[in-house]
């Protein structure tokens, strides 16, 4: 997985505000959750030295989601008076957190946005209009996005609508349309849902090569919620244990590199060497999270150590003890290394974390 969309985070100096927070709609009172939310984020992000600005632009867009219906989180970053990221979170934290410090603890968010798997879902519904008498029209929805963030954070909803006796050929110009949506997005895997029949027209309308990649489902898209995905409950059983074909080959390279010890290595100081000289191509980190160390970091990225003693013989100044989710992040982002998020019980690594190389130096060991 890309982390890409973690940029505008590090493009803005430290320290940073951090907030995770249950914004969640399907409580008796939302607003007056959210604003008991708000005013302990406030005390507390006060409490932690944060100023004052800093405070205010966090707590001012904690909780503005409304859009979103349903079960949901919010994650908010921002240094200096100004924000640098506000994203919506498939599941919201297990309890509010808010952190004040030199690095921003992105950790939650980039697992959260895992397996990222672009996709297109449609769905087609049969429409009757008994009391006019008018002729019987079938509809289709459709979008795309990347799961699971695009749960709580979905592009564009395309609509078509017209006569059912003109289907076949409705289908057809349908088809081009998800066909250009599918090139634009990416999309590995199509999902088609809704009334059997006129959906098996569509999914023989498509390109050849598209066709491989569709998976039906018996959905038809009606219960999406105000700002949720369309089909949401159906590709939530889809992509359950899947990951994207990007990651599953990393997963697959590493496996057959590590025994030879070529170019993958397991075990948080194989990790932390990798990161120190730029090498590391992904990160494979085990879910749930439990890694055991705290990390040592300086003002660079490449900064990162197990002890203050490895920065000191860096020679390097002004570094401090961080948690080793904040410290490795910061790392893959800056040095443009990817994140592949893995069941622990899929691919078991040592301290939960593996590394693959974009390179090797025969002079130094993993």
């Amino acid at each position: 997985m890309e982390l890409t969309f973690l940029d505008p985070v590090y493009a803005r100096p430290g320290p940073y505000a951090c907030a995770y927070l249950d914004t969640s709609r399907d409580v008796r009172d939302p607003e007056a959750a959210i604003r008991l939310r708000r005013r302990h984020l406030r005390e507390d992000l006060a409490q932690q030295g944060a100023d004052h600005a800093t405070v205010a632009v966090v707590a001012d867009v904690a909780g503005t989601d409304r859009e979103v219906s349903g079960r949901h989180g919010q994650a908010i970053f921002a240094s200096h008076g100004h924000l640098a990221l506000v994203e919506e979170l498939p599941a919201p934290p297990a309890h509010d957190a808010a952190r004040f410090s030199a690095l921003p603890d992105v950790m939650p968010l980039a697992v959260q946005h895992a397996p990222d798997i672009p996709y297109t879902a449609a769905a087609v519904h049969r429409v009757v209009h008994p009391e006019t008498g008018a002729p019987e029209e079938l509809e289709v929805d459709f979008q795309s996005g990347r799961w699971p963030s695009s749960t709580v954070a979905p592009g564009p909803r395309h609509h078509r609508s017209g006569p059912s006796a003109r289907w076949p050929h409705g289908a057809a110009e349908i088809a081009r349309e998800l066909a250009e949506l599918v090139h634009l997005s990416r999309a590995e895997v199509i999902v088609l849902g809704g009334e059997a029949r006129a959906r098996n027209v569509l999914e023989s309308r498509l390109p050849d090569p598209l066709r491989e990649r569709v998976v039906t489902v018996a959905g038809d898209g009606h219960t999406a919620g105000e700002g949720r995905a369309l089909l949401e409950q159906e590709l939530s059983d889809v992509f359950r244990g899947r990951m994207s074909e990007r990651d599953r080959a990393r997963v697959e390279s590493f496996r057959a590199r590590r025994p030879q010890h070529a170019d993958a290595a397991e075990g948080m100081a194989a990790v932390v060497a990798a990161l120190q000289r730029s090498q590391a191509g992904a990160l494979l980190l085990n879910t749930p999270v439990d890694l055991p160390l705290r990390l040592w970091a300086g003002s660079e990225p490449t900064q990162i150590a197990l002890s203050s003693a490895g920065l000191e013989s860096f020679g390097v100044l002004g570094f401090q003890e961080e948690p080793p989710g904040a410290a490795l992040i910061r790392a893959l982002v800056r040095t443009g290394a990817e994140l592949v998020v893995v069941p622990r019980e899929e691919l078991p690594l040592e301290d939960g974390v593996g590394v693959l190389l974009r390179y090797t130096d025969p002079g130094v060991p993993l």
